[in-house]
């Protein structure tokens, strides 16, 4: 049974979803070189919805040519700084008159909500665009006050530029398909560089779209690029020699493949990958505030979040409560489309990928663990996975040591806070961390222990396009948003004038 609020699909999306999709180079949609095909998902019926180009290495380097020509050229990096930064603000403008056309797209290709797609992956995109396209007025050198000493009685005058790193390759995963193209593209423009987009092949549609709304905002051609494919499109781009930065978000492993293949040709390179994320609460953390807050932040998007909490150390006074109102809470929540608003539980990407998370659940049952609830099988199509919650695993559990990325909460007793903060650092991982506490001296205490590029408090997920984010240890190499984002584009270039 259907919600009466069930979004109807506009016909818009579906003539783009229905398209016989090529790739886009050099400001329009071409034809592939490769005549293979990759066949992109509806994850909530598991049917077929649109088809893509399957790139191979000559259609990366026709990308990759483009790119580098409209750099070359200055079509772009030459333009007024406030030009630039005009033509962002158009781009977002576009995006919020097309909102709900994209949001549509991402619920029917990537799952996720409908309130998740118009809320974060449109709205949110909206709000970092314009915040991101200030920036194109606002990198700055400094001046250097030397002391070179020869020849003697030579003055000197130093100072440094920010220019361009040059063509960059965008590798963007299948979880937030638009948002995190948009995190790549926008800063990268903002710097005067040219890009090459490659979108997962799960969910590639959004920006092939964003694409033809780039180019009607008045990003000239071959400044943007757009290439779908899988495996040889990938290693194509990452190791292209005519690529100057590859920012790549996904999974470690994959991240680890990335920059080995960038190191040979010394690209330089970002990196935001996997995570294993601990929320920490103390002993005197707000039961139903805890609670609510680890709802959002350990299942949002299913789950499918690289930040998202997945340990839950909760001390012992209070442990009880948050693992009964976790297993109580999440065994309410109703299960469908992203298309119903209502539904609060949607299905995950892929079938490939539910079947993955499956395994990680049965490994957790054979392994003995307490199942406070969840893990049943679906009976329906499309890939769901209900929602588990996992209780007194021990510290060396797979299921507390391997990244799911999926929905599944893992809760787990303490005495001492130093001992929690141990258990959360036990990780190869570093991406994010929470605690939970209204003692603002402890908190302050601990979050200096936390081996995490986030500590939120009292919440855990929310962004903001001038916070840093990312990642300790295998989590990453690099920071998103905010200045450093911007400047991950960029080269230092000193000047020495001798006078």
């Amino acid at each position: 049974m259907t919600s009466p609020e069930f979004v109807q699909i506009s016909p818009a999306v579906r003539q783009f979803a229905e398209r016989l999709h090529g790739l886009f180079i050099d400001g329009a949609q071409v034809s592939a070189h490769s005549k293979l095909r990759l066949e992109v998902f509806d994850p909530a019926r598991g049917e077929c919805l649109a088809t893509t180009a399957d790139a191979d290495e000559q259609d990366v380097d026709a990308a990759v040519a483009s790119a580098r020509r409209a750099f070359d050229t200055r079509v772009w990096r030459g333009l007024r700084p406030a030009d630039r930064e005009r033509v962002l603000l158009r781009l977002a403008d576009l995006l919020e008159a097309h909102a709900e056309e994209f949001a549509q797209l991402e619920t029917l290709n990537q799952g996720k909500s409908i309130n998740v797609s118009r809320g974060v992956e449109v709205g949110a995109s909206v709000e970092y665009v314009r915040y991101m396209a200030g920036w194109a007025t606002k990198l700055e050198g400094e001046t250097l006050d030397v002391s070179i000493p020869v020849p003697p009685g030579t003055r000197y005058t130093a100072f440094t530029r920010k220019e361009p790193v040059g063509v960059v390759a965008g590798i963007v995963p299948w979880n937030f398909p638009l948002m995190i193209a948009i995190w790549k593209l926008v800063p990268a423009l903002a710097a005067g560089c040219s890009i090459v987009i490659k979108p997962s092949p799960e969910t590639p549609l959004t920006a092939l779209r964003l694409a033809e709304l780039a180019t009607e905002a008045g990003v000239p051609p071959g400044v943007f690029n757009v290439v779908t494919g899988g495996t040889v499109c990938g290693a194509a781009l990452a190791a292209h020699p005519g690529i100057n930065k590859i920012s790549f978000t996904g999974s470690t492993p994959t991240g680890k493949l990335v920059a080995t293949a960038a190191v040979q040709n010394m690209t330089r390179f970002s990196l935001e990958l996997g995570g294993k994320n601990p929320a920490v609460m103390l002993a005197d953390v707000d039961v139903d505030q805890g609670v609510q807050g680890i709802l959002l932040g350990g299942l949002f998007n299913q789950g499918q979040v690289c930040a998202a909490a997945s340990r839950i150390y909760v001390h012992r006074s209070k442990y009880r409560q948050i693992a009964d109102g976790l297993s109580d809470a999440v065994r309410s929540m109703t299960l469908g489309p992203g298309l119903d608003p209502a539904a609060e539980v949607n299905p995950l990407v892929s079938a490939r990928h539910r079947d993955r998370v499956l395994q990680h659940i049965a490994q957790a049952r054979a392994d003995g663990l307490r199942f406070l609830t969840g893990g049943e099988p679906v009976e329906q199509p499309g890939y769901y996975v209900r929602p588990v919650v996992i209780a007194d695993a021990p510290p060396d559990a797979a299921i507390v040591r391997d990244e799911v990325f999926g929905p599944v909460l893992v809760v787990m007793p303490f005495d001492d806070p130093l001992e929690a903060v141990r258990l959360a650092n036990n990780s190869p991982y570093g991406l994010a961390a929470s605690l939970w506490s209204n003692d603002m001296k402890a908190v302050l205490n601990l979050v200096p222990e936390m081996e995490a590029g986030t500590v939120w408090v009292n919440t855990h997920v929310p962004l903001d396009p001038g916070m840093p984010f990312g990642g300790f240890k295998q989590s990453g190499i690099g920071r998103e948003f905010g200045r450093h984002a911007v400047e991950g584009f960029t080269e230092t270039k000193s000047v020495c004038i001798a006078h």
